[in-house]
């Protein structure tokens, strides 16, 4: 333990349990499933951890190895409830199908690899892989995750246990596939942790327009993967894809027309590149389609010097080998910022019926955008304010309600 006292130690104690939370769930649930063969109790285990560490850490001060701490926890837990329940124990499918390791607390590299595979496997319906990731990979909460899909905390909690009864019952293995079985089972977790990303990136609820969190831990995880597929283009893509759109994050407070490029990370906008190049050497996926359309704006140096007509094109093509309301929306979007605030509203009103949509608020967003530019205050500061109801985030719901206002000043002016 460390030798902060008093105060001090009280002070640290939040912050080393965010850290430990961001940097150390998988690790622990993943090292408690392989000692336990049970998702569930793998996952009651680890949360009783942390609950632990909560009542520990400010008395005798926080470990030097706060992970190994907690995996110590969660698996002297594990062990007591197996225990006690030794008949229902021998009863138990087991998801573990290796030898233990020597030391049962420790945890290997590749702990959250097999993690997530297990999450992703083919044999689970494609919300519960999502959830099931953001739930024991990334340590969402139930609640964020329900809000992720729209639906009551209770229906999703109801969702995840199904998946991981599922996992149990179909002696779902907890282990990285074979090398024959990888290609096949690699694109599905490509899908998932792209999906993972978006909600980081996006968050459908809370306060921030980023949960850092989350974003990284899905590129943790695609960096994995990259590790065990280098030669993989949709890894590769998709890795340039997360990368690029990330650089952005510290302008995220703001839209992207008034981003301040200088704050961008320049690190990591080159090493996307890098990797897009290397995704984009052969045929392409959505993935490297989607990664080339952020190093346009990536390369751009002003917002002014952004290159439309290729994002426009790059989204034709997208739109044909991953074609869904959101991708033709950004189209339409783009085609504006190419052709004026006319076509542009236009081509935002030809897809606004689509059913996916209605909820999306980056819809009337667009709307009220190229509204305002086309001087019809009064229609802008009615999407504006639809824009702000449907926001999931506290601080997309205030950045459109002070574009309302904005808008309405100056109707009243007109």
């Amino acid at each position: 333990m460390d030798a902060a006292r008093g105060g001090d130690r009280s002070a640290a104690v939040p912050a080393a349990l965010s850290r430990a939370h961001r940097e150390e769930w998988a690790a622990v649930v993943a090292a408690t499933a392989r000692l336990t063969g049970d998702l569930d109790l793998a996952e009651e285990c680890t949360q009783e951890a942390f609950t632990r560490a909560v009542e520990v850490w400010p008395v005798r001060g926080i470990p030097d190895r706060p992970g190994a701490w907690l995996t110590t926890v969660a698996a002297n837990r594990a062990r007591d409830v197996l225990r006690r329940e030794a008949a229902l124990r021998r009863r138990l499918p087991l998801l573990v199908a290796e030898p233990p390791a020597e030391d049962e607390t420790a945890w290997h590299a590749d702990d959250r690899l097999r993690l997530i595979f297990t999450c992703c496997h083919p044999a689970l319906a494609r919300e519960a892989q999502v959830a099931l990731t953001l739930r024991l990979v990334c340590g969402v909460s139930t609640g964020d995750i329900a809000a992720a899909f729209l639906v009551g905390e209770p229906t999703m909690a109801a969702r995840i246990t199904r998946a991981k009864r599922k996992i149990a019952a179909a002696r779902i293995p907890f282990r990285i596939p074979d090398a024959h079985e990888l290609p096949s089972r690699v694109s599905v977790v490509c899908d998932v942790l792209h999906l993972v990303f978006t909600v980081g990136h996006a968050p459908p609820s809370g306060e921030t327009v980023v949960r850092a969190d989350v974003v990284d831990e899905a590129i943790a995880l695609t960096r994995m993967v990259h590790d065990l597929l280098p030669a993989d283009r949709s890894v590769t893509g998709l890795l340039a894809l997360m990368l690029l759109t990330d650089a952005r994050r510290e302008t995220r407070d703001e839209l992207l027309p008034a981003q301040d490029r200088t704050r961008w990370d320049r690190t990591l906008i080159d090493e996307g590149l890098a990797l897009l190049a290397q995704a984009a050497d052969g045929p392409v996926d959505q993935y490297a389609l989607a990664a080339a359309i952020a190093a346009v704006h990536a390369q751009a140096p002003t917002w002014a010097d952004t290159d439309w007509t290729r994002i426009v094109d790059l989204y034709g093509l997208l739109a044909r080998i991953w074609p869904s309301p959101v991708v033709a929306l950004n189209r339409a979007v783009a085609l504006g910022m190419r052709d004026g605030a006319a076509a542009g509203l236009a081509a935002v009103d030809a897809v606004a019926a689509e059913p996916a949509l209605q909820r999306y608020p980056y819809l009337p967003a667009a709307r009220a955008s190229f509204l305002s530019q086309l001087g019809r205050w009064n229609e802008a500061a009615d999407a504006y304010a639809d824009a702000a109801e449907l926001a999931g985030t506290l601080a997309e719901r205030q950045r459109m309600q002070e574009r309302t206002a904005e808008a309405r000043a100056h109707a009243g002016c007109g």
